[in-house]
């Protein structure tokens, strides 16, 4: 038994920042911004929260699913970004949708995120103990990278995105391989504090406030290294060759690693689809705002085979073979 995805949905806040804007507050340039990230615009929440932009985007999944709220199960939210501990934020996005007959809980596997609960939601569902799954990739980023940081605040955008998952109950659809991984030894080169703890608790990482820090070379080595590496292991494990995919939808995080990826794979760039452009990288969100996008508009049909395929803090990375 497999999941199928039956609904998609996502929500962006309405405030839109520009490299232009972000050339007065920070050394850089449009230009620079474009040629090394590939991102023009990005999303930024004034009054939006990681709960109330999860909880639009699991309407807008409901009803493309044509479910109600009521008959939701499971809802699991990936999210690094979340503005409270407690209660956690998938209890929020539970209370806020009105799906009173739900279990709920977040995960944490920073840019990976959703890969590791959509993955997580097909364990649950093929086991029998739930029959469909709201999963959720939600991120307020503005709220913990540092506005004077030209490393960081030219990438991070705010947003999020859902699916409605059920058993598939059609021949070859859904879920049909999936594996993921972590390097916690290497967690220093992307990191962000918790700002309620001590220095103590810290000793290993650097000190930043509780804003994120990078190191971008070490992050982008990784991903350019791990990531094709995944997705072959990946396609092995399907007995499936690159030919037979049509779509490979990346963490965004970067246009220079999603074109290195593919440039690993031998695989035509227009297979990869991104809208890093408009967005930026929204962490945890990425993918899933990606998908509704490509649902939306038609260039996911029924019988598409789709590889996502993450990568993050923790180090951690993920990636699952799915047909449509």
């Amino acid at each position: 038994m497999t999941i199928r995805i039956s609904g998609t949905g996502s929500a962006l806040p309405d405030r839109i920042l520009t490299n232009r804007e972000l050339e007065e507050r920070v050394d850089t340039s449009d230009e620079w911004i474009r040629e090394r990230t590939g991102i023009v615009t990005r999303h930024i929440a004034d009054k939006e929260t990681v709960a109330s932009l999860a909880a639009e985007a699991c309407r807008r999944a409901l009803a493309d699913a044509g479910k109600k709220a009521e008959e939701v199960e499971l809802i699991l939210l990936a999210s690094c970004s979340s503005e409270m501990m407690l209660p956690c934020g998938a209890c929020r996005v539970q209370a806020e949708i009105a799906a009173q007959n739900a279990a709920a809980f977040d995960i944490n596997a920073a840019c990976s995120g959703f890969v590791f609960a959509l993955q997580t939601a097909n364990a649950y569902i093929a086991s029998g103990m739930y029959k469909n799954a709201l999963v959720v990739g939600a991120e307020v980023l503005s709220g913990i990278v540092d506005p004077s940081d030209r490393n960081t605040c030219i990438l991070f955008g705010d947003g999020a995105g859902a699916v409605f998952c059920e058993m598939s109950t059609g021949e070859g659809e859904g879920m049909i391989a999936a594996l993921q991984g972590s390097m916690g030894d290497r967690g220093g080169v992307l990191c962000c504090r918790a700002g309620h703890r001590r220095d103590a608790d810290y000793a290993e990482y650097p000190k930043k406030d509780a804003f994120v820090h990078m190191d971008g070379a070490e992050v982008y080595s990784f991903a350019v290294r791990t990531v094709p590496a995944c997705i072959e292991k990946l396609l092995d494990m399907a007995g499936m060759g690159a030919e037979e995919i049509d779509l490979f939808l990346l963490h965004q995080a970067n246009i220079r690693i999603i074109n290195s990826v593919a440039k690993r794979l031998k695989i035509p760039a227009d297979r990869f689809p991104s809208d890093l452009e408009r967005v930026g990288n929204t962490s945890s969100a990425a993918i899933p705002l990606l998908l509704d996008e490509l649902n939306k508009c038609g260039k996911i049909v029924r019988g598409c085979k789709l590889v996502l395929a993450a990568f993050g803090a923790g180090l951690t990375y993920g990636a699952c073979v799915l047909q449509w």
